[in-house]
């Protein structure tokens, strides 16, 4: 009796300790690809190379680098330009294929077709068109948008407005991330219950009504997900720039990561420079999805209050 009373105790043991040996593997690689990188850098950020004795010197030359407010400012606007944009240009989207119309399954495919593309190739594709005699500028002359012989400069000289090459950026970057969000969206929508939208239009709200009051509140969570997603992905931004426009033409925070790692690893404040941009962002990517979570909860109370 006593021999079968720890038999069925072990038996139980080891159905408890089976899912946590089956996410071993992830745990290991875990550790092994990610915690320790991300311990390295923290240490590094704060240990100086000559003596490796803690220091905020590091910090120090990251501020007093004369592209890092610029890099700052510019990555503040894209992230609250393009992600208002691509949101509720997602949104929009979402929306209109959800309610079903013929061809909507043939839209949704032409819609999603920049997501599949690679960054590289998108931003291949657009350095192609947004050259003088680019594809874009072609197809403007063909609808009659422009005349002959008059070209768009859209990424213009090395001395254009750095609001022009900010535009061209958050329009290129919504045309290849619109898709993902607008996916999010549409499962959430697709997951909403029918009977209290159909509610909404029997007690007599109307389009907008029913879309403010009942379809983006019981949206909330999916929204939230969306946003945040995009948040810390416009934080990050650097590819399309780099290759749309180089190093240093219009600086942001992840790409002078990748400078300072990439670019010129060889200077003797390569690698301080790098990890003190890594905390910095890591810092603000935190701090932006708090402040999001925070001011969404607030506003969601408010309604539910009102």
């Amino acid at each position: 009796m006593a021999a079968a009373i720890r038999t069925q105790r072990k038996s139980k043991q080891w159905e408890k300790a089976i899912p946590y040996l089956l996410i071993l593997p992830v745990i290991i690689y875990y550790i092994l690809f990610w915690l320790r990188p991300v311990v390295d850098v923290i240490i590094g950020s704060f240990t100086d190379p000559a003596t490796h004795s803690f220091t905020l010197n590091n910090f120090a030359m990251v501020f007093q680098d004369e592209t890092f407010w610029p890099a700052f400012w510019n990555t503040t606007i894209i992230v609250i330009f393009s992600v208002s944009l691509e949101f509720f240009a997602a949104l929009a989207l979402a929306l209109l294929i959800n309610r079903k119309f013929w061809g909507s399954s043939y839209f949704l495919f032409l819609v999603i077709i920049p997501m599949a593309l690679p960054p590289v190739a998108a931003a291949a594709m657009w350095q192609t068109g947004l050259t003088p005699h680019g594809w874009l500028n072609s197809l403007l002359v063909h609808l009659g948008v422009l005349t002959e012989g008059h070209k768009i400069y859209w990424l213009g000289s090395y001395d254009v407005n750095r609001w022009h090459l900010l535009l061209v950026i958050i329009l290129v970057d919504a045309w290849t991330t619109i898709p993902s969000v607008m996916i999010i969206l549409l499962a959430g929508l697709q997951n909403l219950p029918r009977e209290a939208i159909e509610a909404g239009y029997v007690f007599g709200g109307g389009k907008w009504t029913v879309l403010r009051k009942i379809t983006i509140p019981m949206l909330s969570s999916t929204i939230q997900t969306a946003v945040i997603l995009r948040l810390i992905a416009a934080i990050q931004i650097w590819l399309i720039i780099v290759l749309l426009l180089g190093f240093g033409r219009l600086p942001v925070l992840v790409e002078r990561i990748v400078y300072y790692h990439e670019e010129v690893p060889g200077l003797d404040i390569s690698y301080q420079m790098a990890t003190g941009y890594t905390v910095i962002v890591s810092l603000l990517v935190s701090a932006a999805a708090f402040v999001y979570l925070y001011v969404s909860g607030a506003f969601k109370k408010r309604e539910e209050a009102a």
